[in-house]
């Protein structure tokens, strides 16, 4: 079931950003000096969607790398609540590993 809806979300998708880059194929001229736009000192050449497209991954990653960071404080409370637990349980074992299981008592009806 979830390759089906993976299926059906991914190939109308893939179909779109083809469209897309098919549509916006020609060349444009990115400039990157503000002061003359004429004769500008370094600027590249490219298809509108490659831009579009390195834009919305550089994007997609800043974005990214906010999240992970912004959840930092939630990442360190986790592995502070593991430690504990885990801390726990060793204290609860230890009596038990010293002196065998502890007796299961049985009431009568």
């Amino acid at each position: 079931m979830r390759k089906f809806i993976a299926a059906v979300i991914l190939v109308p998708l893939t179909l779109v950003i083809v469209a897309f880059a098919v549509a916006n194929r020609e060349t444009i001229a990115i400039s990157f000096d503000p002061f003359d736009s004429a004769q500008p000192a370094y600027a590249l050449k490219m298809p509108l969607f490659v831009l579009i497209f390195v834009l919305v991954g550089i994007g997609v990653l800043v974005g990214g790398i906010a999240a992970w960071l912004k959840q930092h404080k939630w990442r360190v409370r986790a592995r502070r609540a593991e430690a504990e637990a885990r801390d726990l349980r060793t204290r609860i074992d230890a009596p038990q590993r010293h002196n065998g299981p502890a007796p299961v008592s049985r009431r009568r009806s």
